[in-house]
């Protein structure tokens, strides 16, 4: 018998690795001679830089950046086990919790950081940089990242653009003359799970920009800069960028990706599925399980469970989700391949309890689904 255990992890308490090696030992306690296959998993979120290292056998590094607000910050992102692949998460440099509730202004915070994150995995000598997007403090187009890595954007006068998303309203030119050489020899692809354009009543701005501290009139003008941001590319590069699905992601990040070579953009799971080589590992298995932190209605739009569920039901898989809580119309997840749900939680002692315990109520809810599983005699040896 082959179990593979596919969840991703329950934010604030376990990694991904550690919520599969959970559920293993508390299967394993009843089917000791079963063979198990643990792929931590994630959407290309939080905790993709930690999945996909402990997927490969890969190794975090740590490096100081500008975070949002100008000052410097530590940093991390993932080499992959055969040193081939940098797997980052932009809200590791440019992300919301670096920036103080009192102090966020996304019409001066800048995504630099990450910039500075894509020039050290360089300098580690990777082919392909997996991005993710998501989480970001900043309002910026991306222009933080790009000048980092060696565009200039200039104002009508030829002085560099200061950082922040209202700079953009002076911009003028763009200049690609010291863009990164070592960026034309690699491939950027990008974790994208929304669809938001860069500018208009569904833009960057308008429905991400609010969460990041803006004020409606805050709103406008970031609104505007980015519009004018696009003007300058249509001109300087002939790209229309506006409307493009994807390039409002992370204030803006998803459009500004495009002034680079070889980038590529795709559903957060679909790369993480892609690169754990997951359909493989399910082919013969006997079933498989994964699980999330929270499973509910919104847990179909391209989270981790469905992804795993996608693939296994391809191959007529039954499929079981662990998770630690269950939240309004989860109910939808079934007609998406989850067979069953359970979930962790036991008592009712309150977050702190349940996050401090999580690892225990994992392997007793994955110990009684094998229980039951044996107990009906499912014939598996």
């Amino acid at each position: 018998m082959k179990i593979v255990i596919a969840p991703d992890s329950f934010k604030e308490s376990l990694t991904a690795l550690q919520v599969a090696e959970a559920i293993e030992m508390g299967i394993r306690d009843i089917f000791p001679k079963a063979e198990y296959c643990c792929v931590p998993m994630a959407d290309g979120g939080e905790g993709t830089v930690q999945s996909l290292v402990d997927a490969t056998g890969g190794k975090i590094i740590q490096c100081e950046v500008t975070a949002p607000l100008g000052d410097r910050t530590m940093a991390f992102w993932g080499l992959s086990g055969d040193g081939e692949t940098a797997i980052i998460e932009m809200a590791s440099a440019s992300g919301l919790p670096l920036v103080p509730l009192e102090q966020r202004n996304p019409l001066m915070t800048t995504s630099f950081g990450t910039g500075e994150l894509i020039k050290n995995a360089l300098d580690y000598g990777v082919r392909k940089i997996i991005l993710g997007l998501g989480g970001s403090a900043t309002n910026d187009g991306g222009v933080g990242m790009l000048q980092a890595l060696g565009i200039k954007f200039l104002d009508n006068r030829g002085v560099a653009l200061p950082l922040g998303g209202a700079a953009l309203l002076n911009l003028a030119t763009i200049d690609f003359t010291d863009l990164d050489p070592r960026l034309d020899k690699i491939e950027i692809e990008v974790a994208c799970d929304v669809d938001n354009p860069l500018c208009g009543e569904n833009g960057a701005s308008a429905i991400f920009g609010p969460q990041k501290g803006a004020t409606p009139s805050m709103v406008k003008t970031l609104d505007k800069a980015l519009a004018h941001f696009a003007d300058v590319i249509q001109q300087t590069l002939g790209r229309d960028i506006k409307q493009v699905a994807g390039s409002g992601a992370a204030g803006g990040m998803g459009g500004g990706l495009l002034l680079l070579p070889h980038v590529m953009m795709h559903r957060g799971i679909d790369i993480v599925l892609s690169f754990t080589e997951l359909e493989h590992k399910i082919k013969d298995a006997d079933w498989v399980i994964t699980g999330e932190g929270r499973m509910d209605g919104q847990s179909i739009f391209g989270k981790t469970p469905m992804g795993v569920a996608k693939i296994a039901k391809y191959y007529d898989k039954p499929v079981i989700a662990i998770v630690g809580s269950l939240g309004h119309g989860y109910q939808a997840i079934h007609e998406y391949g989850i067979d069953a749900v359970f979930p962790i939680i036991a008592n009712t002692n309150g977050l702190a309890d349940a996050l401090q315990h999580a690892r225990d109520n994992v392997f007793r809810t994955a110990k009684n689904i094998a229980t039951v599983i044996k107990v009906a005699n499912f014939n598996l040896q």
